[in-house]
C-alpha cells in the first residue's frame, strides 16, 4: 500500500506552480508601480515632463505606459525563473496583496499628498 503523502509528490512535480505565482506577484508589483509613478510624476517636475507621452492626457500616459512595460518585464523575468519550480504560493500571494493594497492606498490624494 502506498503512503498517502507520496501520491501528491509526483503530481507536484508534473504541475509546478511557479508560472502562476509569477503572474500573481507581477500583478502586485505592477499595481504598486502605478501608484509610485503617479506620485513621482505629480511631485517631481522633471519626471512629470518625462512622463508626458501624449499631451492631451498629460503625465498619466507615461505613468501607465511605464508601469505596464515594467509589469510585463517583471512577469517575464519571474516566469522565466519560476516556470518549472514549485514556490511558496502563500507567501507570494501575501506579498502580492500587500503590494496591491499599498498601491491602492497610495492612489488616494490625501495619502499621496503626504509625499
Amino acid at each position: 500500500m502506498s503512503n498517502p503523502g507520496t501520491s501528491s509528490t509526483p503530481q507536484a512535480k508534473l504541475n509546478p506552480n511557479g508560472a502562476g505565482a509569477a503572474a500573481v506577484l507581477a500583478a502586485g508589483i505592477g499595481s504598486f508601480l502605478v501608484a509610485v509613478f503617479a506620485i513621482l510624476a505629480d511631485k517631481v517636475a522633471p519626471i512629470k515632463s518625462l512622463m508626458n507621452f501624449y499631451k492631451p492626457t498629460g503625465p498619466l500616459s507615461g505613468v501607465t505606459t511605464c508601469a505596464i512595460v515594467l509589469w510585463l518585464a517583471v512577469w517575464a523575468l519571474l516566469h522565466w525563473r519560476w516556470s518549472w519550480r514549485n514556490v511558496a504560493v502563500g507567501r507570494v500571494t501575501a506579498a502580492a496583496f500587500i503590494l496591491l493594497f499599498l498601491g491602492l492606498l497610495l492612489t488616494f490624494p490625501p495619502l499621496a499628498d503626504l509625499f
